[in-house]
């Protein structure tokens, strides 16, 4: 390994670029050790910064040793600036000198082309809008340190100022200064703009004078859809003219749309290819992210090799998004999604490796959908493997631990962060590991006290301590439960609701405080917002964990509703209908019933068709009030659905019920539901039968329980393949059962 003393370490730069790679060199050491090395004048030196004049202009950077010292040579400015990170992702610091854990010489040539996040000043991130310049400049280098190339923006959203109290500036004004300080780093500036003005002309106008003004624009991101309401014609004849624009100001600028196909627009996927042989002129390049037209490789197979693509992964959400939490099985449990919701702080390390490898070998590239230092980890992950995709999950964390968590243990900081991820793994009450994660997690702190300063690590124990708050009191409400319907059963209603009272331990509220204190500190610190009164968050959704943290995620506060509804009611009628609602998912041996939320989704014997959409409901404030019971937490929303089921009895006629969110569209002509092959519905919107008891005593409003009659003669040996679809509207349900008729 290599070591440099700092008695005398010094740097040799001779021009004004290499100068600026020194500079960020010496403050990048000097806030991990308090070091600042000076510049040389001589070539007695540790460190050389050279650019390269005769190599082709790209990110490649080279490492060379020459005795004592260390050579960085580039064809531009970021690539020195790589080469730094290269150093820092593997240096250790003492008070008395500087070592590498490897050795770093080689030659260095970046996987992907582009390598980037977006980071727009508006009122929906969680954390950017409340940035001064500082703070994004320091953001922009922790991104170069990551290995990102470019960093994307987003002017008016609708062609106006929509400012929150936090934000300092006005959006274009910061749109501006983002621009040049991005140039003064040579990052790439994207810029994510989508066609929101009413005519072509007033299009181009706004863009002629906006493009004017920023020192450094790369590529414009026009989004098909989400939002983006244009058919394909008159997106790539606004792409067209805005190009020309474009060009005016940035000549070597390109012009990327994306293939995000706008709602209720069902055709517009294939009718945007039929488009693009009309405009090979007009764009430089496809997009594709959520809301997609097509599965990434068919778009790559279906659109001409000439037009790259670049990726606009969804890396900040977890939930009512294109990757969901365990994306490929979508079984995040129903309690650690109300409560933790869609925005919170989410390393999923592993899980991201894995869509990257999925998705690596059909674009050039990727710059990511964030909205906040939520995903900071997920950044890290991503841009390394656009970096080199040949390196593990674990290095990467480690190298993530030496560059921002100075003097901590490598090993243990990527330990603590994969157990994050494992947190999140199945049933919380089945999951012991949740509170080891938190444990872990503290001892990082107990060893180096620094730790509490830096907002990354707050930001790893305000999660660890979210999980293990959601996992105490769904277990303590789980079990009041169990002993509520058991003595409901004996007609004890009194006792079932005295024990749904029961409190959480003092413990636990200790840790609920010590939540709200991180909230406030993590606000102070980076701008994270946790909430919507205090720290401005856009809405719950949006990062605001502090106010979906302590929605009911059991059935306890449904329960204790339920009793209070029927206080006026006789003892004994009283009894009776609690004790049917405690039976409400029971079902014989013989019968089948599915819930989205308490079963899997592989249960269901077969393997939905791609992009169906788990619309989720507990972590919606003005929605799971208590009058939603858990089972109906997650809304199925898809054109088809479909399962493998077996065990029926003979000669039985059956009904089939589902719980279908009740939305009216008469536009719906083709709702078909068949069993074994044999069409037992088609027709308008859901049809069948309404069963208005179940509705009344089991269904909160807004839902229909909606029944088709299952003749004994459909079922073959006593199993039933069942299809439902609707091809142009589709449907939202949130459970079913199949049991005997009466």
């Amino acid at each position: 390994m290599v070591r440099f003393n700092f008695n005398n370490f010094t740097l040799f730069a001779a021009n004004e670029v290499e100068k600026k790679a020194a500079l960020f060199f010496s403050d990048e050491m000097e806030i991990r050790c308090g070091f600042r090395p000076a510049l040389s004048e001589n070539n007695e030196y540790c460190i050389c910064f050279h650019i390269d004049d005769t190599t082709e202009i790209s990110d490649d950077f080279t490492i060379e040793y020459t005795g004592a010292s260390l050579i960085f040579t580039a064809g531009r400015l970021r690539g020195l600036l790589f080469a730094c990170a290269q150093f820092f992702k593997k240096a250790v610091f003492s008070q008395e000198y500087v070592q590498l854990i490897d050795y770093i010489d080689g030659v260095y040539s970046p996987h992907k082309s582009i390598r980037g996040h977006q980071i727009g000043y508006r009122t929906t991130p969680n954390t950017y809008d409340a940035w001064d310049y500082e703070q994004y400049e320091r953001y922009y280098r922790d991104l170069l340190l990551m290995g990102c190339n470019t960093v994307e923006h987003i002017p008016y959203e609708r062609a106006v100022s929509k400012r929150n109290r936090l934000m300092k500036y006005d959006e274009e004004d910061f749109l501006v200064e983002a621009s040049r300080m991005a140039d003064e780093w040579d990052l790439d500036v994207s810029l994510w703009m989508p066609n929101c003005e009413d005519d072509l002309q007033t299009g181009v106008e706004r863009r002629d004078k906006l493009f004017a003004r920023l020192p450094r624009l790369n590529v414009v991101f026009p989004p098909g859809g989400d939002p983006g309401e244009l058919e394909p014609d008159e997106l790539l004849e606004r792409c067209k003219a805005f190009r020309a624009v474009l060009k005016k100001h940035h000549p070597n600028a390109q012009m990327w749309p994306s293939a995000q196909q706008p709602h209720g627009m069902p055709l517009w996927g294939e009718d945007f290819l039929s488009a693009l042989q009309n405009y090979e002129d007009a764009i430089d390049g496809v997009i594709t992210g959520p809301n997609r037209a097509f599965d990434l490789d068919v778009l790559r197979k279906r659109i001409p090799s000439d037009y790259k693509i670049r990726l606009y992964p969804d890396i900040t959400h977890n939930v009512r998004c294109e990757y969901p939490v365990h994306f490929d099985r979508d079984d995040w449990h129903y309690s650690l999604t109300t409560c933790l919701s869609r925005e919170c702080i989410n390393p999923r390390p592993t899980e991201y490796s894995l869509l990257h490898k999925l998705t690596d070998g059909y674009v050039i590239g990727s710059v990511s959908y964030s909205e906040g230092i939520n995903d900071d980890v997920n950044k890290f992950i991503w841009s390394s493997l656009d970096l080199n995709p040949d390196q593990s999950v674990r290095d990467i964390l480690e190298d993530y631990a030496r560059l921002f968590f100075v003097n901590t243990n490598p090993s243990a900081v990527a330990d603590a962060i994969l157990a994050l991820e494992k947190n999140w793994e199945g049933d919380p009450a089945e999951n012991p590991h949740i509170e080891t994660t938190l444990q872990m997690i503290i001892g990082l702190c107990n060893e180096n006290p620094k730790l509490s300063d830096n907002w990354r690590y707050n930001c790893l124990l305000f999660r660890a301590c979210c999980d293990v708050i959601v996992r105490r009191r769904f277990m303590q409400e789980t079990s009041q439960i169990k002993h509520a319907i058991n003595e409901i059963l004996r007609g004890n209603i009194e006792s079932a609701e005295t024990n749904l009272k029961e409190p959480m331990p003092e413990t636990y509220f200790a840790l609920r405080r010590t939540i709200d204190s991180l909230a406030e500190k993590l606000f102070n610190q980076i701008g994270l917002q946790l909430n919507v009164e205090t720290y401005c968050a856009d809405n719950p959704e949006r990062g605001a964990v502090l106010d979906t943290i302590d929605l009911p995620i059991t059935d306890r506060l449904w329960w204790l509703k339920k009793l209070e509804e029927t206080e006026n009611m006789t003892k004994e009628e009283r009894i009776l209908l609690m004790q049917k609602l405690a039976s409400r998912n029971k079902i014989e041996k013989d019968e089948y019933y599915f819930s989205f939320a308490l079963h899997e989704l592989h249960s269901l014997g077969v393997r939905q068709k791609p992009d169906f959409y788990m619309n989720f409901q507990g972590d919606r404030p003005h929605i799971n009030t208590g009058d939603l019971p858990v089972c109906m937490f997650k809304l199925y929303d898809h054109f088809s659905f479909s399962c493998k089921c077996a065990g029926f009895a003979p000669d039985t006629d059956y009904v089939l019920q589902f719980s279908f969110k009740d939305s009216p569209n008469t536009m719906t002509r083709h709702h078909k539901v068949t069993a074994n092959g044999i069409t037992i519905y088609e027709g308008k919107q859901f049809g069948g039968y309404r069963n208005e008891k179940f509705e009344k005593e089991m269904l909160p409003d807004g839902y229909a329980a909606v029944c088709y009659d299952l003749p004994k003669e459909v079922f073959i040996n006593g199993c039933l393949e069942l299809e439902m679809t609707e091809p142009m509207m589709g449907f939202q349900f949130s459970e079913f059962r199949i049991v005997k008729k009466i």
